[in-house]
């Protein structure tokens, strides 16, 4: 599958998300510390929370757990899964491929 485009590395600082509409899909691209097990800091995730319609974008993000929390409910969900960790959410949200290329970040449409 082709990658699309979503955004430029320096748009998203270390530690944080922001939301991107990308053919027709909200997702919410986090940017995380590279960490020492090898994982690359970079994920993305469907940006509706799967209990209610709230940006996860807007959540706070759990560096060393992985996790991005919803701001309204506090249910946290992995961002390698899209699997939720806490009530009141109890079905995934979707997870997307990410490369980068260059100054590009990349989603790969599933």
């Amino acid at each position: 599958m082709t990658a699309t485009r979503v955004c430029s590395v320096a748009d998203v600082a270390e530690g944080e998300a922001r939301r991107f509409d990308v053919a027709g899909l909200r997702i919410c691209v986090v940017h995380l510390p590279d960490a020492d097990d090898g994982r690359h800091g970079w994920y993305a995730i469907g940006d509706e929370c799967s209990h209610a319609d709230f940006s996860l974008s807007e959540g706070d993000v759990w560096a060393d757990e992985c996790e991005i929390e919803c701001p309204k409910h506090g249910s946290t969900f992995s961002l390698t899964t899209g699997e939720p960790h806490t009530l009141p959410a109890t079905r995934p949200v979707a997870t997307y491929e990410l490369v980068l290329e260059g100054d590009d970040v990349m989603v790969v449409p599933t």
